[in-house]
Protein backbone atom coordinates (compact mmCIF):
# COMPACT_ATOMS: atom_id res chain seq x y z
CA UNK A 1 0.00 0.00 0.00
CA UNK A 2 2.98 2.45 0.16
CA UNK A 3 2.25 5.11 -2.11
CA UNK A 4 -1.73 4.88 -1.77
CA UNK A 5 -3.69 6.90 -0.46
CA UNK A 6 -6.69 6.56 2.08
CA UNK A 7 -9.00 9.40 2.70
CA UNK A 8 -6.76 12.40 3.18
CA UNK A 9 -4.23 10.02 4.00
CA UNK A 10 -0.93 9.51 1.79
CA UNK A 11 1.06 5.26 3.04
CA UNK A 12 4.17 6.42 3.21
CA UNK A 13 6.10 3.24 4.81
CA UNK A 14 5.01 0.06 7.16
CA UNK A 15 5.72 0.25 10.51
CA UNK A 16 4.89 -3.15 11.91
CA UNK A 17 1.96 -5.92 11.32
CA UNK A 18 -0.28 -8.31 13.37
CA UNK A 19 -2.55 -10.50 13.91
CA UNK A 20 -5.22 -7.97 13.58
CA UNK A 21 -4.27 -5.64 10.96
CA UNK A 22 -0.75 -4.17 9.37
CA UNK A 23 0.24 -0.45 10.91
CA UNK A 24 1.88 2.06 8.19
CA UNK A 25 3.17 5.79 8.64
CA UNK A 26 1.63 7.86 6.92
CA UNK A 27 0.84 12.00 5.98
CA UNK A 28 -2.63 13.35 7.27
CA UNK A 29 -2.52 16.03 4.15
CA UNK A 30 -5.11 17.95 5.39
CA UNK A 31 -3.84 19.23 8.39
CA UNK A 32 0.25 17.98 7.58
CA UNK A 33 0.96 15.56 10.28
CA UNK A 34 2.57 12.32 10.57
CA UNK A 35 0.06 9.95 11.74
CA UNK A 36 -0.31 6.22 12.06
CA UNK A 37 -2.74 4.36 10.25
CA UNK A 38 -3.85 0.41 11.43
CA UNK A 39 -5.78 -1.26 8.27
CA UNK A 40 -7.85 -4.45 8.26
CA UNK A 41 -7.25 -5.87 5.03
CA UNK A 42 -10.36 -6.80 2.72
CA UNK A 43 -10.53 -10.49 3.83
CA UNK A 44 -10.62 -9.82 6.94
CA UNK A 45 -13.30 -7.48 6.71
CA UNK A 46 -15.78 -9.55 5.14
CA UNK A 47 -15.09 -11.89 8.98
CA UNK A 48 -17.78 -9.95 10.78
CA UNK A 49 -15.70 -11.35 14.26
CA UNK A 50 -12.75 -9.57 13.30
CA UNK A 51 -14.39 -6.43 12.01
CA UNK A 52 -16.03 -6.09 14.95
CA UNK A 53 -13.06 -6.49 17.11
CA UNK A 54 -10.90 -4.00 15.06
CA UNK A 55 -13.61 -1.55 15.62
CA UNK A 56 -13.89 -2.46 19.06
CA UNK A 57 -10.08 -1.34 18.99
CA UNK A 58 -10.77 2.11 18.42
CA UNK A 59 -13.96 2.35 20.26
CA UNK A 60 -12.07 1.02 23.67
CA UNK A 61 -8.96 3.33 23.31
CA UNK A 62 -10.44 6.67 22.19
CA UNK A 63 -12.41 6.77 25.52
CA UNK A 64 -9.49 6.87 27.50
CA UNK A 65 -7.55 9.89 27.51
CA UNK A 66 -3.94 10.30 29.30
CA UNK A 67 -0.39 11.14 28.11
CA UNK A 68 1.32 7.57 28.50
CA UNK A 69 -1.96 6.20 26.21
CA UNK A 70 -1.89 6.85 22.21
CA UNK A 71 -4.41 8.70 20.85
CA UNK A 72 -7.20 7.66 18.10
CA UNK A 73 -8.02 9.65 15.21
CA UNK A 74 -11.03 8.07 13.72
CA UNK A 75 -11.97 5.07 12.32
CA UNK A 76 -13.04 5.20 8.38
CA UNK A 77 -13.96 3.28 5.24
CA UNK A 78 -12.29 3.25 1.94
CA UNK A 79 -13.77 1.01 0.15
CA UNK A 80 -13.42 -2.27 1.05
CA UNK A 81 -10.88 -1.35 3.59
CA UNK A 82 -11.17 -0.32 7.29
CA UNK A 83 -8.64 1.52 8.73
CA UNK A 84 -7.74 3.42 12.59
CA UNK A 85 -6.32 6.67 12.24
CA UNK A 86 -3.66 7.35 15.35
CA UNK A 87 -1.06 9.43 16.91
CA UNK A 88 1.98 9.17 15.32
CA UNK A 89 4.93 7.97 18.22
CA UNK A 90 8.79 8.00 17.30
CA UNK A 91 10.70 6.31 18.98
CA UNK A 92 11.80 2.82 20.23
CA UNK A 93 9.71 0.25 21.79
CA UNK A 94 10.52 -0.83 25.44
CA UNK A 95 11.94 -4.12 24.09
CA UNK A 96 14.40 -2.26 21.79
CA UNK A 97 15.25 -0.25 24.53
CA UNK A 98 15.85 -3.33 26.82
CA UNK A 99 17.94 -5.69 23.76
CA UNK A 100 20.26 -2.37 23.27
CA UNK A 101 20.38 -1.77 27.01
CA UNK A 102 19.72 2.07 26.96
CA UNK A 103 16.97 1.27 30.03
CA UNK A 104 18.55 2.33 32.85
CA UNK A 105 17.05 1.37 36.29
CA UNK A 106 15.76 4.86 37.10
CA UNK A 107 14.20 5.17 32.95
CA UNK A 108 12.73 1.47 33.68
CA UNK A 109 10.70 2.95 37.09
CA UNK A 110 9.73 6.27 35.46
CA UNK A 111 8.44 4.09 32.79
CA UNK A 112 6.58 1.87 34.76
CA UNK A 113 5.49 5.11 36.34
CA UNK A 114 3.50 6.39 33.75
CA UNK A 115 2.74 3.63 31.92
CA UNK A 116 1.11 2.16 35.39
CA UNK A 117 -1.13 5.43 35.65
CA UNK A 118 -1.81 4.92 32.41
CA UNK A 119 -3.19 1.39 32.92
CA UNK A 120 -4.89 2.98 35.53
CA UNK A 121 -6.91 5.55 34.00
CA UNK A 122 -8.03 3.19 31.07
CA UNK A 123 -9.06 0.77 33.91
CA UNK A 124 -11.29 3.42 35.27
CA UNK A 125 -12.95 4.14 31.87
CA UNK A 126 -13.52 0.73 31.87
CA UNK A 127 -11.26 -0.59 29.41
CA UNK A 128 -8.45 -3.81 29.66
CA UNK A 129 -6.33 -3.54 27.40
CA UNK A 130 -5.28 -7.53 27.57
CA UNK A 131 -1.80 -7.63 25.29
CA UNK A 132 0.75 -5.20 27.79
CA UNK A 133 3.86 -6.42 26.77
CA UNK A 134 7.58 -4.31 25.74
CA UNK A 135 6.34 -4.39 22.45
CA UNK A 136 3.50 -2.57 22.24
CA UNK A 137 4.81 0.34 24.79
CA UNK A 138 6.87 2.69 22.63
CA UNK A 139 9.14 5.43 24.25
CA UNK A 140 9.55 8.32 22.49
CA UNK A 141 12.40 10.47 21.58
CA UNK A 142 12.12 12.35 24.84
CA UNK A 143 11.51 9.80 27.39
CA UNK A 144 7.83 9.78 27.64
CA UNK A 145 6.07 5.61 27.03
CA UNK A 146 3.00 5.52 24.85
CA UNK A 147 1.26 2.45 25.27
CA UNK A 148 -0.16 0.82 21.71
CA UNK A 149 -2.53 -1.34 20.42
CA UNK A 150 -5.76 -1.54 22.16
CA UNK A 151 -6.39 -4.69 19.32
CA UNK A 152 -7.53 -7.22 22.54
CA UNK A 153 -9.18 -4.32 25.04
CA UNK A 154 -12.95 -5.12 26.00
CA UNK A 155 -14.46 -2.83 27.47
CA UNK A 156 -16.38 -3.98 30.63
CA UNK A 157 -19.61 -2.50 32.44
CA UNK A 158 -19.58 0.75 34.75
CA UNK A 159 -18.80 -1.54 37.85
CA UNK A 160 -15.63 -3.27 36.35
CA UNK A 161 -17.18 -6.44 35.94
CA UNK A 162 -17.85 -8.48 32.69
CA UNK A 163 -20.63 -9.92 33.76
CA UNK A 164 -24.08 -9.21 32.24
CA UNK A 165 -22.28 -7.65 29.46
CA UNK A 166 -24.93 -7.91 26.29
CA UNK A 167 -24.13 -5.21 23.46
CA UNK A 168 -21.13 -4.23 21.35
CA UNK A 169 -19.53 -1.70 23.48
CA UNK A 170 -19.57 -4.50 26.60
CA UNK A 171 -19.22 -7.47 25.01
CA UNK A 172 -16.14 -9.64 26.15
CA UNK A 173 -13.59 -10.06 23.09
CA UNK A 174 -12.42 -13.20 23.98
CA UNK A 175 -14.91 -16.22 25.93
CA UNK A 176 -13.37 -18.34 28.29
CA UNK A 177 -11.19 -21.04 26.87
CA UNK A 178 -9.77 -19.01 23.96
CA UNK A 179 -5.73 -17.58 24.47
CA UNK A 180 -5.19 -14.68 23.41
CA UNK A 181 -2.42 -12.33 24.25
CA UNK A 182 1.96 -12.50 23.70
CA UNK A 183 2.36 -15.76 25.14
CA UNK A 184 5.27 -14.67 27.66
CA UNK A 185 3.23 -11.49 28.75
CA UNK A 186 0.60 -14.03 29.79
CA UNK A 187 -1.45 -13.72 32.73
CA UNK A 188 -2.17 -17.23 34.56
CA UNK A 189 -5.94 -16.80 33.74
CA UNK A 190 -4.99 -16.40 29.81
CA UNK A 191 -2.56 -19.02 29.83
CA UNK A 192 -5.30 -21.23 31.18
CA UNK A 193 -8.08 -20.26 28.94
CA UNK A 194 -9.69 -18.21 31.51
CA UNK A 195 -11.31 -14.71 31.46
CA UNK A 196 -8.92 -11.81 32.06
CA UNK A 197 -10.49 -8.21 33.41
CA UNK A 198 -8.15 -5.53 34.94
CA UNK A 199 -5.71 -7.54 37.43
CA UNK A 200 -4.45 -9.33 34.41
CA UNK A 201 -2.69 -6.05 33.28
CA UNK A 202 -1.25 -5.85 36.50
CA UNK A 203 0.25 -9.17 35.71
CA UNK A 204 1.34 -8.00 32.19
CA UNK A 205 2.98 -5.12 33.91
CA UNK A 206 4.96 -7.12 36.29
CA UNK A 207 6.27 -8.86 33.57
CA UNK A 208 7.04 -6.01 32.01
CA UNK A 209 8.65 -4.18 34.80
CA UNK A 210 10.76 -7.20 35.56
CA UNK A 211 12.05 -7.16 31.48
CA UNK A 212 13.52 -3.47 32.56
CA UNK A 213 15.01 -4.51 35.62
CA UNK A 214 16.87 -7.78 34.46
CA UNK A 215 17.02 -7.55 30.79
CA UNK A 216 15.41 -10.43 31.29
CA UNK A 217 11.65 -12.45 31.39
CA UNK A 218 10.60 -14.44 34.00
CA UNK A 219 8.71 -17.27 32.04
CA UNK A 220 10.24 -18.38 29.52
CA UNK A 221 10.15 -22.44 28.06
CA UNK A 222 11.45 -24.17 25.21
CA UNK A 223 7.95 -24.14 23.97
CA UNK A 224 4.65 -21.87 23.77
CA UNK A 225 3.35 -24.58 26.23
CA UNK A 226 6.48 -25.12 28.66
CA UNK A 227 6.16 -20.80 28.74
CA UNK A 228 2.14 -21.01 29.48
CA UNK A 229 3.01 -23.76 32.49
CA UNK A 230 5.73 -21.93 34.04
CA UNK A 231 3.54 -18.64 33.83
CA UNK A 232 0.56 -20.51 35.35
CA UNK A 233 2.20 -22.47 38.11
CA UNK A 234 6.11 -21.66 38.47
CA UNK A 235 7.70 -19.39 40.96
CA UNK A 236 10.03 -16.41 39.22
CA UNK A 237 13.47 -16.06 39.68
CA UNK A 238 14.16 -12.71 42.53
CA UNK A 239 15.10 -10.01 40.90
CA UNK A 240 17.95 -9.55 43.13
CA UNK A 241 19.53 -13.06 42.10
CA UNK A 242 20.04 -11.43 38.77
CA UNK A 243 20.90 -7.74 39.92
CA UNK A 244 21.73 -7.34 43.36
CA UNK A 245 22.01 -3.70 43.24
CA UNK A 246 18.15 -3.55 42.77
CA UNK A 247 16.02 -2.46 45.70
CA UNK A 248 13.83 -4.70 48.10
CA UNK A 249 10.65 -2.58 47.31
CA UNK A 250 11.09 -2.76 43.73
CA UNK A 251 11.14 -6.55 44.26
CA UNK A 252 7.85 -6.35 46.26
CA UNK A 253 6.20 -4.77 43.75
CA UNK A 254 7.25 -6.85 41.15
CA UNK A 255 6.34 -10.07 43.62
CA UNK A 256 2.50 -8.44 43.74
CA UNK A 257 2.38 -8.12 40.01
CA UNK A 258 3.22 -11.69 39.54
CA UNK A 259 0.82 -13.54 41.81
CA UNK A 260 -0.55 -16.50 40.45
CA UNK A 261 -4.07 -15.68 41.79
CA UNK A 262 -5.42 -12.60 40.71
CA UNK A 263 -7.33 -11.41 44.13
CA UNK A 264 -3.72 -11.62 45.40
CA UNK A 265 -2.25 -8.38 43.21
CA UNK A 266 -2.64 -5.06 43.08
CA UNK A 267 -6.65 -4.25 43.04
CA UNK A 268 -6.19 -0.81 42.03
CA UNK A 269 -2.86 0.09 39.83
CA UNK A 270 -2.92 3.34 41.55
CA UNK A 271 -1.45 2.15 44.38
CA UNK A 272 1.43 0.45 42.45
CA UNK A 273 2.10 4.29 40.96
CA UNK A 274 2.40 5.09 44.91
CA UNK A 275 4.70 2.41 45.13
CA UNK A 276 6.61 2.80 42.29
CA UNK A 277 7.10 6.70 43.11
CA UNK A 278 8.45 5.48 46.35
CA UNK A 279 11.21 3.70 44.57
CA UNK A 280 12.30 6.36 42.49
CA UNK A 281 12.46 8.71 45.40
CA UNK A 282 14.86 5.95 47.00
CA UNK A 283 17.28 6.23 43.82
CA UNK A 284 16.65 9.69 43.60
CA UNK A 285 17.68 10.21 47.02
CA UNK A 286 20.13 7.46 47.66
CA UNK A 287 18.49 6.32 50.91
CA UNK A 288 16.13 3.27 51.21
CA UNK A 289 13.07 2.94 52.42
CA UNK A 290 12.13 0.72 55.36
CA UNK A 291 10.93 -2.58 53.75
CA UNK A 292 8.66 -4.52 56.26
CA UNK A 293 10.67 -7.49 58.46
CA UNK A 294 8.50 -10.37 57.08
CA UNK A 295 9.10 -8.89 53.51
CA UNK A 296 12.37 -9.10 53.84
CA UNK A 297 13.07 -12.10 54.91
CA UNK A 298 10.83 -14.08 52.79
CA UNK A 299 12.95 -11.92 49.72
CA UNK A 300 15.73 -13.04 51.23
CA UNK A 301 14.94 -16.68 51.74
CA UNK A 302 14.03 -16.74 48.03
CA UNK A 303 17.17 -15.08 47.34
CA UNK A 304 18.76 -17.86 49.42
CA UNK A 305 16.83 -20.53 47.47
CA UNK A 306 17.83 -19.97 44.24
CA UNK A 307 21.49 -20.22 45.35
CA UNK A 308 20.75 -23.05 47.16
CA UNK A 309 19.47 -24.51 43.33
CA UNK A 310 22.52 -23.19 41.98
CA UNK A 311 24.68 -25.01 44.54
CA UNK A 312 23.29 -28.26 43.59
CA UNK A 313 20.35 -28.80 45.78
CA UNK A 314 22.03 -27.53 49.19
CA UNK A 315 19.65 -26.13 51.92
CA UNK A 316 20.35 -22.32 53.50
CA UNK A 317 21.93 -24.59 56.87
CA UNK A 318 23.67 -26.39 54.26
CA UNK A 319 25.28 -23.29 52.64
CA UNK A 320 26.15 -22.09 55.88
CA UNK A 321 27.87 -24.40 56.39
CA UNK A 322 29.80 -25.39 53.48
CA UNK A 323 30.78 -21.46 53.24
CA UNK A 324 31.87 -21.74 56.85
CA UNK A 325 34.13 -24.69 56.38
CA UNK A 326 35.64 -23.14 53.21
CA UNK A 327 36.50 -19.71 55.53
CA UNK A 328 37.89 -21.91 58.31
CA UNK A 329 40.36 -23.69 55.40
CA UNK A 330 41.24 -20.83 53.72
CA UNK A 331 42.58 -19.21 57.65
CA UNK A 332 44.52 -22.49 58.09
CA UNK A 333 45.81 -22.44 54.21
CA UNK A 334 46.74 -19.32 52.81
CA UNK A 335 49.66 -18.81 56.32
CA UNK A 336 51.16 -22.27 55.43
CA UNK A 337 50.73 -21.81 51.30
CA UNK A 338 52.55 -18.07 51.97
CA UNK A 339 55.19 -19.80 53.73
CA UNK A 340 56.08 -22.75 50.92
CA UNK A 341 54.65 -25.57 53.30
CA UNK A 342 52.08 -28.00 52.14
CA UNK A 343 51.17 -29.42 55.64
CA UNK A 344 48.30 -27.46 55.90
CA UNK A 345 46.69 -29.56 53.57
CA UNK A 346 46.27 -32.13 56.55
CA UNK A 347 43.82 -30.44 58.25
CA UNK A 348 41.98 -29.02 55.55
CA UNK A 349 41.61 -32.88 54.07
CA UNK A 350 40.27 -34.06 57.80
CA UNK A 351 38.28 -30.83 57.99
CA UNK A 352 36.99 -31.77 54.80
CA UNK A 353 36.53 -35.75 55.36
CA UNK A 354 34.54 -34.62 58.46
CA UNK A 355 32.32 -32.55 56.83
CA UNK A 356 31.33 -34.94 54.25
CA UNK A 357 30.31 -37.51 56.73
CA UNK A 358 28.40 -35.20 58.55
CA UNK A 359 26.47 -34.23 55.90
CA UNK A 360 25.89 -37.76 55.13
CA UNK A 361 24.96 -38.93 58.65
CA UNK A 362 22.59 -35.48 58.66
CA UNK A 363 19.46 -36.70 56.85
CA UNK A 364 18.97 -39.91 58.62
CA UNK A 365 19.09 -37.80 62.39
CA UNK A 366 16.43 -35.53 60.47
CA UNK A 367 14.67 -38.96 59.49
CA UNK A 368 14.88 -40.05 63.38
CA UNK A 369 13.94 -37.22 64.89
CA UNK A 370 11.04 -37.02 62.60
CA UNK A 371 10.14 -40.17 63.49
CA UNK A 372 10.67 -39.64 67.43
CA UNK A 373 8.22 -36.96 67.64
CA UNK A 374 5.42 -38.22 65.71
CA UNK A 375 5.79 -41.08 68.15
CA UNK A 376 5.53 -39.47 71.37
CA UNK A 377 1.77 -39.31 70.12
CA UNK A 378 -0.79 -41.63 71.52
CA UNK A 379 -2.65 -41.71 68.45
CA UNK A 380 0.06 -42.47 65.75
CA UNK A 381 0.38 -46.52 65.37
CA UNK A 382 3.23 -46.44 62.55
CA UNK A 383 5.67 -44.32 60.68
CA UNK A 384 7.51 -44.98 58.07
CA UNK A 385 9.91 -42.92 55.36
CA UNK A 386 10.26 -44.25 51.61
CA UNK A 387 11.75 -42.29 48.95
CA UNK A 388 11.77 -39.03 50.31
CA UNK A 389 8.62 -39.17 52.22
CA UNK A 390 7.19 -40.03 55.37
CA UNK A 391 3.90 -42.11 55.87
CA UNK A 392 2.37 -41.76 59.26
CA UNK A 393 -0.43 -44.03 59.92
CA UNK A 394 -3.17 -42.64 63.15
CA UNK A 395 -6.23 -43.43 64.64
CA UNK A 396 -8.70 -40.75 65.25
CA UNK A 397 -6.29 -37.86 64.42
CA UNK A 398 -7.31 -34.42 65.62
CA UNK A 399 -6.53 -30.93 64.05
CA UNK A 400 -3.91 -31.24 67.02
CA UNK A 401 -2.37 -33.66 65.38
CA UNK A 402 -2.12 -32.76 61.85
CA UNK A 403 -0.90 -29.72 63.44
CA UNK A 404 2.38 -31.26 65.32
CA UNK A 405 2.58 -33.16 62.57
CA UNK A 406 3.44 -30.85 59.64
CA UNK A 407 5.42 -28.53 62.50
CA UNK A 408 7.82 -31.55 62.98
CA UNK A 409 7.74 -31.96 58.97
CA UNK A 410 8.89 -28.42 58.74
CA UNK A 411 11.21 -28.34 61.01
CA UNK A 412 12.98 -31.89 59.20
CA UNK A 413 12.84 -29.72 56.20
CA UNK A 414 14.72 -26.78 57.33
CA UNK A 415 17.24 -28.71 59.24
CA UNK A 416 17.91 -30.42 55.79
CA UNK A 417 21.79 -29.84 54.38
CA UNK A 418 20.63 -30.63 51.06
CA UNK A 419 17.83 -32.62 48.90
CA UNK A 420 14.74 -31.74 47.86
CA UNK A 421 12.17 -31.28 51.16
CA UNK A 422 10.63 -33.89 52.46
CA UNK A 423 6.97 -35.32 51.85
CA UNK A 424 4.10 -36.06 54.69
CA UNK A 425 1.46 -38.44 53.60
CA UNK A 426 -1.19 -39.19 56.96
CA UNK A 427 -3.34 -42.49 56.43
CA UNK A 428 -6.63 -41.89 59.35
CA UNK A 429 -7.83 -44.90 60.46
CA UNK A 430 -6.42 -47.63 58.72
CA UNK A 431 -8.02 -51.29 59.45
CA UNK A 432 -6.07 -53.72 61.20
CA UNK A 433 -5.03 -55.68 58.06
CA UNK A 434 -3.48 -52.81 56.65
CA UNK A 435 -1.56 -51.74 59.55
CA UNK A 436 -0.12 -55.23 59.62
CA UNK A 437 0.26 -55.09 55.86
CA UNK A 438 2.43 -51.74 56.03
CA UNK A 439 4.81 -53.57 58.92
CA UNK A 440 6.10 -56.09 56.49
CA UNK A 441 7.35 -53.00 54.05
CA UNK A 442 10.52 -51.43 54.18
CA UNK A 443 11.17 -48.04 55.74
CA UNK A 444 9.53 -48.49 58.83
CA UNK A 445 11.01 -46.29 61.80
CA UNK A 446 8.29 -46.89 64.51
CA UNK A 447 5.64 -49.41 65.22
CA UNK A 448 3.34 -49.51 68.20
CA UNK A 449 1.00 -52.69 68.60
CA UNK A 450 -2.73 -52.19 69.20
Amino acid sequence: MIGQTLKSYVIEAKLGQGGMGVVYRARDTKLDRNVAIKVLPPELTRDSDRRRRFVQEARAASVVNHPAIASIYEIEDEGDTTFIVMEYVDGSTVRQLVERRELDLGSAIEIGIQVADGLARAHEAGVVHRDIKSDNIMVTHDGHPKILDFGLAKLLDAGGDTAGASNLETVALTQAGMVVGTVSYMSPEQARGLPADKRSDVFSLGVVLYEMATGRLPFQGQSALDTMHAIAFDATQPLRTIRADLPLSLQRIVDRCLRKKPEDRYPDLREAVHDLRGVRRELDSGVSGRTPIFDRLRLDRLHLDHLRAAAGGLTVPGLLLVGSVILISLIILIPSLGQGKLGGLIPVAILSLILYGHMRQRHNQIIRRFSKKASKLKEVRLVAYRDGGFTVFADHPTAKTFVKLNAALESANNGLYQGAPMTLSVRENATEAEVREAVTQSGIRYFRDA
